[in-house]
């Protein structure tokens, strides 16, 4: 069977390929986990994924999994990016965060008109879009057929990798007020500035993006609060799963980056335990010190809770999107502010690791200090922190719009 899709005029064709199910895409991420951890150390210290571990998760289709069925994607639903993610932070929690927050933004692509799709991915289903939902840029002026844009956009994950950038811009009306969209630039009109020197998830590049006059056509531009609000009739065809809540689906892709490495420290340091002395006692080993012991099951159950929770909020979008629906903003709120929990559970979990194993887990050499300051960086984006959720979720709680005051909800 074959699809069509409009490029430059012209008909370009891509064969229909067999969808691989959850199950399969879990288990392709789980056969590259070794792969990662060997990359991981340089990962780190180049401040960018190697072009091995690239080259790995794109030819295993994990930067598809958002992508249109009909330009060779697979429309995955939200808990398979979850899985996925947390199945790639077990090996290196950087190239779990940049195949979460690529998925995203080629979601974000996908609700785009047809014809920008056919842009991005007819010719390579491959196609990689970094997003960033900071503050918009307001250097917006309109020219013939769309608008010119001069700004720069900080922390955007997996631009080092990415094909195309989605960003927000304030596009200015003949009324005078300024109206946010998405616009879609192809990442060899921007510039790279390196600005990305972080304590952790120093892999993700998550450097600044610099647009001097690009010009972006009216066709790669989307008006924001739409699809916040699950506005998205007419954008796409009803049978695509895409009616989630845009802020669940980032912070999922987030989330399984570090419950993948609070995982990985947890059978680390569980693994480890056998064959380390019980520093200051007359235990033959950590694994026979009750500390130890109730270290591992304090970490186990923050590690499983986390999961759970983010499981419960993948399964509420998808729920949402395949019945056709879009959750309200009461529903919305407290995924965000479960996400946080999340978040903060993965960071307790860690951190009681990181003391249960002793001070050598400090040292650069040991993986445990890269995964802890990988999972305490991510841990407190900007989405989990400042105690926004909370504020959002209990506003919604008593009746009142979150709205008023975030919009990412």
């Amino acid at each position: 069977m074959q699809t069509a899709a409009a490029v430059n005029g012209t008909t370009a064709t891509a064969p229909q390929l067999q969808v691989p199910g959850r199950d399969e895409l879990v288990a392709r991420a789980a056969g590259l986990r070794a792969r990662l951890w060997e990359d991981a150390a340089e990962s780190d210290r180049e401040r960018r994924l190697t072009a091995g571990s690239v080259a790995a998760l794109t030819d295993a289709g994990l930067m598809r999994l958002m992508t249109p069925r009909r330009l060779g994607g697979y429309e995955a639903d939200i808990r398979t990016l979850l899985e996925v993610a947390s199945e790639v932070g077990r090996g290196c929690g950087s190239a779990a965060w940049v195949t979460g927050v690529l998925n995203a933004g080629n979601f974000v692509a996908s609700l785009f008109p047809r014809e920008v799709q056919d842009e991005v991915w007819s010719l390579n289903a491959d196609a990689r879009t970094a997003l960033v939902l900071g503050m918009p840029a307001r250097g917006v002026e309109h020219v013939d057929g769309g608008v010119r844009i001069t700004g720069e956009w900080g922390y955007v994950s997996g631009s080092l990798h990415a094909d195309w950038v989605g960003v927000l811009v304030a596009v200015p009306t003949e009324s005078g007020e300024a109206v946010v969209h998405f616009a879609l630039m192809r990442a060899d009109e921007v510039e790279i500035k390196d600005t990305w020197h972080f304590a952790g998830m120093r892999g993700t590049g998550s450097n600044t993006v610099v647009a001097t006059g690009v010009f972006v056509p009216e066709r790669r531009l989307l008006p924001y609060a739409p699809l916040l609000n699950g506005e998205t009739d007419g954008l796409v065809d009803p049978a695509n799963r895409y009616r989630n809540s845009l802020v669940g689906l980032f912070s999922i892709g987030l989330l399984g980056s570090l419950i993948g490495g609070a995982t990985a420290a947890f059978d680390f340091v569980r693994a480890a335990a056998p064959n380390r002395p019980a520093a200051g006692s007359k235990f033959p080993n950590q694994a026979e010190s009750p500390t130890l012991q109730l270290d591992l099951a304090e970490a186990a159950t923050k590690i499983e809770t986390a999961k759970l929770l983010a499981a419960k909020i993948a399964d509420t979008a998808d729920e949402a999107a395949y019945a056709g629906e879009f959750a309200d903003v009461l529903t919305r709120a407290a995924a965000r502010q479960n996400s946080t929990r999340v978040a903060q559970l993965c960071r307790e979990a860690v951190d009681l690791l990181m003391t249960a194993y002793g001070s050598s887990a400090f040292s650069e050499t040991n993986p445990l200090q890269r995964i802890w300051r990988d999972v305490n960086v991510g841990s407190r984006h900007a989405g989990f922190g400042m105690g926004i959720p909370a504020q959002l979720y209990g506003r919604a709680l008593v009746g009142k719009d979150p709205r008023d005051i975030s919009l990412l909800v």
